[in-house]
């Protein structure tokens, strides 16, 4: 096997790899790199355009991973695009929300090349893409007669999301995706396959992170903060993803109400994340292992985040709002502006911020410090208590490096994940088991597996 990394930059970015199994060729997820702009955010495409593409898989929705399949797939089109059917549900509520950014930006920071794609080419794309079911193996022959299996395997990160075993000539080859093997409040864990697997290719991203408590422990601690901080009369806003998140958070809230454990708050939701739990709604009611019900925004009292409502102004209340790294301009970076100023209010991260977004900015303020809202030209003290709870939907190393080495593979490939992350995975294969050869790809540079 072959197989090329088409994000430039490395680490966490424009997410895409090429696999290629004789003269089969296959990509897996088409990203958007995060913190790149305009046509740099791009996998580099150009390495594909002289094959011919057999199978496109998205593995789940995140932009990192989806952000632009539109561009791929018009650079295919005829080209199966293959998800599970729940990711077909909202994938394109999530690149319609992307398409509108853009075009904001566009007019907002004279980025000429935005938007990269139109409503037009999401349509293409869902009329490419086939929804299917995971655990169900399917078989591919492709023009020149070649023959490779695939089955999809609920991974357990964002509803919808997979990992995607091959079998080609007597070969397993298993892509893990982002991958939870923990259940939460929402989704239930990963169920992926057993048994020996030629090679595994890994996700890495929490390489340098070792858990300290919990997932149980950090609801627990997180419910606590949320109590305290309203029983002193203060506010707390949670910056959320909209996908998955946001959902998790309700169900943790909805809960705990009922129980008991928490006292009734007004809980304020913005933006994409209420649209996406109409949509949890429906597919929660074909797949069990999907937790969330759209009657929990109901019977918790929910209620859209007022555009001109000022957090804070109408006594304790929870602020459940994306964006989760409290990007410039979205609902949480409006209201952390308004709760950063009072010793009250608390500020509560519950998923990974980039260092470079102001919500990762902020992490790193101390109490008392001055803080810059750079777009709205106001300079804040920070007197709200701000609080870092891990409730990543990525594995635990130590879990997904256990479910790798139980393959037996000869090899594992490492991708998704920061230089320091891959680097720990790298060390810990090779002294549990020194046989076992293990590929850190140069992005752009085919590398034989």
């Amino acid at each position: 096997m072959l197989l090329t990394d088409l994000n430039a930059p490395g680490g966490i970015g424009s997410n895409c790899l090429l696999l290629q199994l004789d003269t089969l060729n296959i990509v897996i997820d088409s990203g958007l790199h995060p913190k790149q702009i305009g046509r740099a955010a791009l996998p580099k495409f150009e390495k594909l355009r002289s094959l011919n593409i057999d199978l496109i898989f998205l593995t789940h929705c995140h932009l990192d991973h989806l952000g632009s399949l539109p561009l791929l797939a018009k650079e295919f089109p005829n080209t199966p695009i293959i998800a599970s059917r729940d990711t077909k549900q909202f994938f394109k509520r999530m690149l319609q929300n992307s398409y509108q950014v853009m075009d904001r930006q566009r007019l907002e920071k004279g980025i000429g090349d935005y938007p990269l794609f139109g409503y037009r080419d999401i349509s293409a794309v869902n009329r490419q893409m086939l929804g299917i079911m995971p655990g169900q193996p399917r078989h591919f022959e492709s023009l020149s007669g070649e023959r490779v299996t695939f089955t999809l395997h609920e991974s357990g990160h964002v509803p919808g999301a997979v990992g995607i075993e091959f079998e080609y000539h007597h070969r397993r080859i298993f892509h893990t995706g982002d991958v939870l093997f923990d259940d939460t409040a929402l989704l239930d864990g990963a169920r992926f396959p057993l048994g020996d697997m030629d090679t595994v290719i890994m996700e890495t991203t929490r390489g340098t992170t070792q858990r300290v408590n919990s997932r149980k422990d950090e609801i627990d601690r997180l419910l606590k903060t949320i109590e305290h901080t309203a029983s002193h009369g203060g506010s707390v806003l949670i910056p959320v993803f909209a996908l998955g998140r946001m959902q998790e958070l309700m169900c943790v809230l909805h809960e705990a109400f009922a129980k008991g454990t928490l006292k009734r708050l007004p809980i304020h939701v913005s933006g994409m994340g209420i649209e996406l739990m109409n949509q949890f709604d429906r597919i929660a009611q074909k797949n069990p292992r999907i937790r969330f019900r759209k009657k929990m925004f109901r019977e918790t009292g929910a209620i859209r985040f007022p555009e001109k409502h000022r957090p804070g102004s109408d006594g304790p209340a929870v602020y459940l709002l994306s964006s989760g790294m409290m990007v410039e301009n979205t609902p949480s970076y409006r209201a952390a502006a308004a709760l950063l100023g009072s010793h009250q209010n608390t500020i509560c991260f519950v998923g990974y911020c980039d260092p470079d977004a102001p919500g990762g900015k902020l992490l790193k303020v101390r109490q008392g410090e001055k803080f810059l809202f750079k777009a709205y030209g106001k300079t804040v003290q920070a007197l709200a208590h701000i609080e870092k709870f891990d409730l990543s939907s990525h594995a635990d190393r130590e879990s997904i490096l256990e479910y790798g080495l139980a393959r037996h593979p000869r090899s594992i490939v490492l991708t998704h994940g920061d230089p320091e992350a891959r680097q720990w995975f790298k060390e810990s294969i090779l002294e549990l088991d020194p046989k076992c050869k293990v590929v850190d790809p140069v992005p752009l540079k085919p590398v034989t597996v």
